[in-house]
């Protein structure tokens, strides 16, 4: 069954179109346009030259998405959306132009399709997989627990605390409280899955990739000294030199420091060895969930 998935983020919206059969799931096309819906996220407001990006690429996308004909297409919208005064503006603006009428997730909704995109793309094992998916304006942890699995979406995303001129104690502040109850709950039995851009482009300046290729960043491990690496050789680059960085877009020079940064915290916290990057994620995962829906 071919069907499409639009994720309008914090920082970047995208598009997935493929084919899916139960939880397996075959990219046929897709697309990423850094939009920054989120700029000024801590103002409460979404800007209007914000939300033109953001509709400009969406128009791109449906014109690349409706001729491959889908079957069933999903929007949504994340953190800058669901957190903003004025989200009916954008939501109306979005579906006068394009048609789409786009659900705004809670944190629990997000997490929840993370966490299946997550499982459909990787071999892991539920009992022990802690997923950990850093955005733009917040970050969600889904976790195994006795009752089934725990979501928790936290106001730290490599975005919202980049705008903040958060420290990293101040962050960690932040993550801290959930981090004691999963550590207390599963001891240092997890391991640890990231995704999301900051996750993927950690992964690609580790691998020197001049051309991101997904393929050899889905599923790569990188262990807790490396991320301590790049962090540490991106904070010494400064915002301008970060820009040269092989493996980095420069769009997202000035975010990549907080947000490596979330993900180096919760290792230390969990005291965890390292982390696997993956490339599937929220588009997947909304995409097995439509294909039920559409199933029924």
């Amino acid at each position: 069954m071919l069907l499409a998935s639009i994720d309008i983020g914090t920082n970047s919206t995208r598009y997935l179109v493929a084919e899916v059969e139960g939880n397996q799931v075959r990219t046929v096309k897709g697309g990423l346009i850094t939009t920054r819906l989120g700029q000024g996220i801590n103002q409460g407001k979404l800007l209007p030259e914000a939300m033109e990006r953001t509709v400009a690429a969406l128009e791109k996308f449906l014109a690349e998405i409706m001729p491959l004909q889908p079957q069933g297409l999903v929007a949504v919208a994340t953190s800058a959306v669901r957190d903003a005064e004025n989200r009916e503006e954008f939501l109306q603006l979005t579906r006068r132009r394009t048609g789409l009428a786009v659900q705004v997730l809670d944190g629990a909704a997000e997490a929840a399709a993370s966490y299946a995109g997550v499982m459909a793309g990787l071999p892991l094992s539920a009992a022990n997989t802690m997923v950990l998916d850093v955005g733009g304006g917040s970050t969600e942890m889904i976790w195994p627990g006795k009752a089934g699995v725990n979501y928790v979406s936290l106001p730290a995303g490599a975005v919202r605390m980049t705008e903040g001129k958060h420290t990293e104690e101040q962050i960690k502040q932040i993550l801290l409280p959930t981090l004691q109850q999963i550590k207390g709950q599963q001891g240092s039995q997890l391991s640890l899955v990231a995704v999301g851009g900051t996750a993927t482009t950690l992964a690609a300046i580790s691998l020197g990739l001049v051309n991101y290729r997904p393929e050899l960043v889905h599923g790569v491990y990188l262990p807790y000294p490396e991320v301590v690496r790049v962090l540490e050789v991106l904070q010494a680059a400064g915002p301008e030199g970060r820009k040269n960085i092989v493996g980095l877009q420069p769009e997202r020079a000035d975010i990549i420091v907080a947000g490596v940064s979330l993900l180096k915290i919760v290792l230390e916290a969990m005291r965890l060895k390292g982390l696997t990057i993956s490339e599937s994620d929220i588009l997947q995962g909304l995409l097995v969930d439509l294909a039920q829906k559409v199933s029924k």
